[in-house]
């Protein structure tokens, strides 16, 4: 119940603030706007200045006379605003046989049009600038105070060019880093696009490791490659009556070694359960200072019934930023985001990243969502921020149905001087709408198989 009421909230407001830039950005053109919908398909409820307060649809033949009917429609994955004279994700074409009407969207120039038709993009964009910069300026951030490395994920592109385990990172292409933070950003996001050179003490020598630029960007969409010492792998949560629960362990616990085998990271931690299904197996855990020995046996499928978190036990310290650091944050951070997110969808397509690993439906955003929630609502804000901006990034892609679709014909049109025919763009529309229902199918599909 708390995944679909956190989905539900958290897919209102993107939806909500997405639209509203269309909305209002069609009423600043001067164009109508028919409807404003949360969710698609059949209308359950709505509201208009014409027949008030309603449940279920329209009538047919039902006049709106340039007023806008507020609705929120059955399925809960998105939304849509009708604008009068546009073909659109409601595939109501009734304006064709038409003459264009002033306050149509197709009578509009194309600077209108496209500033239209991006408006959702710089609102969920906006979203996110504010959410980034806001946290940053009204929360300390906190930074681990090392940059020695306690682990390299084996068969990373970071252990094949030679960073090891007890290495401290002295410097980034000859920018001295204190911090841990600052040594991953600098390696894996600010310089994305270039071979870098990473200076390194190890046994009392100095050694300078030469990471080619491809080699940065194939590891940034899986796991984090490189952990710091002092990071600890904890239980978030335990589910009822499973193995975990059975075996004693609670939320909170700090995995220190599974079968023997001292736990360095996330994904080592679940493979090491995988591989020995239906085993039993030696547990220890530090609960607050206590040290306890545990045995859980995992189940058929190899789990426990636990969902982890990362943890740095090591020390730390808090900064905070002044307003003109905060607001330049917010860009900086939605920068290196989009540039992470155009990596992870290259290697998606190259074959580099499973599609499961890469893309979440909405199972998979109704557990983020919820489990920002139950870490507080900083937690839960900053989730909204990603998520809008990772909805602004895919909307603005050139494919069908998504604005980014819409932007490429309304350019054509412009260069035209002319309508693509509205069939033409109909069918666009329905094949792309078609496309998207099987993605999100897929999605669906991978989110249930990692459940």
């Amino acid at each position: 119940m708390n995944y679909i009421i956190y989905f539900l909230i958290t897919i209102a407001i993107l939806v909500f603030v997405h639209e509203f830039g269309h909305f209002i950005a069609a009423k600043i053109s001067k164009m109508r706007v028919d409807v404003f919908a949360i969710g698609f398909g059949k209308r359950l409820l709505g509201w208009n200045k014409l027949s008030g307060f309603s449940f279920g649809d329209l009538p047919d033949d039902f006049d709106g006379q340039g007023n806008t009917d507020y609705r929120v429609c059955l399925l809960p994955f998105g939304g849509y605003v009708k604008i009068a004279g546009m073909v659109d994700e409601s595939f109501d074409v009734k304006f064709a046989d038409k003459a264009p009407e002033p306050y149509e969207f197709r009578s509009r120039p194309t600077h209108q049009k496209l500033f239209v038709i991006t408006a959702g993009v710089l609102m969920n964009l906006l979203l996110a600038y504010f959410v980034f910069a806001g946290i940053n300026y009204f929360q300390p951030k906190q930074f681990a105070k090392t940059t020695t490395i306690g682990y390299v994920v084996p068969g990373t592109q970071a252990a094949k060019v030679g960073f090891e385990k007890n290495d401290k990172i002295l410097s980034v292409d000859g920018q001295n880093v204190s911090y841990w933070e600052d040594a991953e950003t600098k390696i894996y996001i600010d310089n994305i696009v270039r071979n870098i050179k990473v200076k390194v003490a190890r046994n009392g020598k100095d050694l300078t490791l030469n990471i080619p630029r491809k080699t940065v960007s194939q590891d940034i969409s899986k796991e984090r490659p490189l952990l710091p010492a002092g990071f600890k792998v904890s239980i978030d949560s335990v589910i009822k009556n499973l193995p975990a629960q059975k075996a004693g362990i609670k939320k909170g616990d700090l995995l220190l070694s599974i079968g023997n085998e001292p736990v360095e990271s996330h994904g080592q931690t679940t493979t090491l359960l995988s591989e020995n299904k239906e085993k039993t197996l030696p547990l220890t855990v530090l609960r607050e200072q206590d040290t306890v020995k545990l045995s859980v046996t995992p189940g058929k499928d190899g789990k426990i019934g636990v969902m982890l978190n990362e943890q740095f036990t090591g020390p730390v310290e808090f900064r905070t930023m002044g307003l003109g650091e905060a607001m330049w944050s917010g860009v900086t951070d939605i920068g290196r985001i989009t540039s992470m997110t155009f990596t992870m969808l290259s290697n998606v397509v190259r074959g580099k990243v499973e599609f499961s690993s890469a893309f979440g439906g909405p199972v998979k955003i109704a557990q983020f969502a919820a489990k920002s929630a139950d870490n507080g609502l900083i937690s839960f804000i900053f989730f909204l921020g990603m998520l809008s901006l990772s909805l602004a990034i895919l909307n603005i892609l050139p494919f069908p149905v998504l604005d980014g679709g819409h932007f490429v014909i309304i350019l054509i049109e412009g260069v035209m001087k002319r309508e693509i025919p509205v069939k033409v763009k109909l069918a666009i529309q329905n094949v792309g709408f078609v496309i998207l229902l099987l993605f999100m199918a897929f999605a669906i599909y991978n989110d249930i198989l990692s459940l």
